[in-house]
């Protein structure tokens, strides 16, 4: 069944129900959201479990499902953070439908930066500020306002099957992710995974993020001689290892600044108007700061590889004295392209740096860090059923869109569950600042997600049994 077969009654339903109940909702929010649940070993692990138990006690409230835990895998011999789990098994050969959020949240950052105290929700104009409010606790409560609507509106004896994944320890980089889905595959196996970490592209139009780029990050040292020199009394005739690695560093982008590594794969994002000015505007470039790169806007954030430097271990300007370094370690981040695979561009980034190393200097490899990119290239009834779920209940027509960024755990869901529709959703928009000061959701359009997300599992408990 599509969308197209939902009728404008269901629709109204959908609409009313959520209109109803929404100021329920949003105090539900509110009380999430003042929970400080962060997985960083810094902060307060006691708030993690109230925050899973927070979650857990709003889904047995729906009286929807046949169990609801809180669980936690181990990785290097360490307990993960506490994720809630709660699965309605599907009737009649219907569709089983996991719907995916993370209950921890980032730091607050600097207090001094927040207009509002970041775990005192506070409502201005038709935004709720605080930390999670967008990312991802505004996820959480469209899952249970959806589950809500469709036992509402199809009854309690609804035939779809519903896996909740509440997540504990997305924002520190999910350390036990994968280890847990091993370990409760049975129990979360399902036809389709709606994953609610992402966004619209405004605050009224709504998306589907079909495509992440992937990560390669690889830690490298230069090194041109075996001890440090004096800079005044060989400076000239002998190389030392901060010139060999800016000299190094430099040619991984062409003049126009694309990144120069040959044989790296190129994607092609979805025409959507996105003018020079949005992104100075939404980047903070400074006013005679030029772009880089070519193509689109939207193919170099989202489907073109780039390349970022993110650390230097040098000698910091307060300590530095006239001293040529013999060695300098870096650390090169680049963002590979849908389609790419994380071995074959990190043999690609090598195979440049051994051709241009200057100097005749030493290279040496470190740490590195793989991450698959996502494309949405299955078929199947969920993306379009989505897509028209989100046109009825936004009043406009969904887009796809891109993130340039990366979502690691989506490899992981791919890999576990091959068969499975990925749809990647979310309720934030640019001005939302997740893991920034003053992060924000805007209600009128978190109302609009939950109408959506209604119709969609409408959508699945009338499609076709298998």
């Amino acid at each position: 069944m599509t969308m197209s077969q939902n009728t404008e009654a269901t629709i109204s339903q959908a609409k009313s129900f959520v209109n109803r109940n929404f100021d329920s909702f949003t105090s539900e929010l509110i009380e999430l959201a003042k929970i400080p649940g962060i997985a960083w070993e810094a902060f307060d692990a006691q708030d993690l479990e109230r925050s899973a138990k927070a979650v857990s006690e709003l889904l047995k409230g729906t009286q929807v499902f046949d169990f609801v835990d809180v669980r936690r895998s181990h990785a290097d011999g360490k307990p993960g953070a506490p994720a809630v789990v709660a699965r309605r098994a599907a009737k009649n050969g219907k569709p089983q439908i996991l719907l995916y959020a993370h209950h921890d949240v980032q730091p607050p950052g600097d207090d001094g930066a927040w207009q509002t105290k970041p775990f005192e929700p506070t409502l201005k104009g038709t935004r709720l500020y605080g930390r999670g409010a967008a990312d991802d606790k505004a996820g959480i409560v469209t899952h249970l306002a959806a589950i809500r609507a469709i036992k509402e509106i199809a009854g309690a004896d609804f035939e779809l099957g519903l896996t909740l994944f509440i997540e504990g320890e997305e924002e520190a980089g999910s350390p036990t992710f994968r280890n847990f889905l091993d370990e409760n595959a049975t129990d979360l196996a399902a036809d389709v995974i709606i994953v609610a970490d992402s966004g619209n592209w405004t605050v009224e139009i709504p998306a589907l993020t079909t495509t992440l780029r992937g990560l390669v990050s690889q830690v490298i040292e230069v090194s041109t001689l075996d001890h440090a020199l004096h800079s005044g009394m060989y400076g000239g005739a002998v190389p030392d290892a901060m010139m060999a690695t800016i000299k190094l560093l430099a040619t991984l982008h062409d003049e126009a600044g694309n990144v120069a590594i040959q044989g790296l794969k190129q994607g092609k994002a979805d025409e959507l108007p996105y003018s020079e000015d949005q992104l100075r505007t939404d980047s903070g470039l400074l006013p005679t700061t030029q772009q880089i790169g070519s193509g689109s806007i939207l193919d170099r954030i989202w489907t073109k590889p780039a390349l970022t430097v993110i650390g230097i271990d040098g000698q910091t300007v307060a300590m530095s004295s006239n001293t040529m370094l013999p060695s300098v370690k870096s650390k090169i981040s680049l963002r590979i392209a849908p389609g790419e695979v994380p071995e074959e561009a990190l043999a690609l980034l090598r195979a440049h740096l051994e051709a241009n190393l200057p100097f005749g200097a030493s290279l040496k490899y470190g740490e590195i860090e793989l991450g698959k990119p996502f494309a949405d290239l299955k078929g199947g009834w969920a993306k379009p059923a989505a897509e028209a779920a989100l046109s009825a209940g936004f009043g406009q027509e969904s887009v796809n869109i891109g993130i340039g960024g990366s979502i690691p755990f989506i490899a992981d869901l791919t890999e576990v569950f091959p068969e499975a529709q990925i749809l990647v959703t979310g309720v934030e928009d640019p001005d939302s600042r997740a893991h920034s000061p003053n992060e924000s959701v805007d209600l009128e359009m978190l109302k609009k997600a939950m109408v959506s997300e209604a119709l969609l599992l409408l959508a699945g408990n009338a499609h076709e049994a298998r």
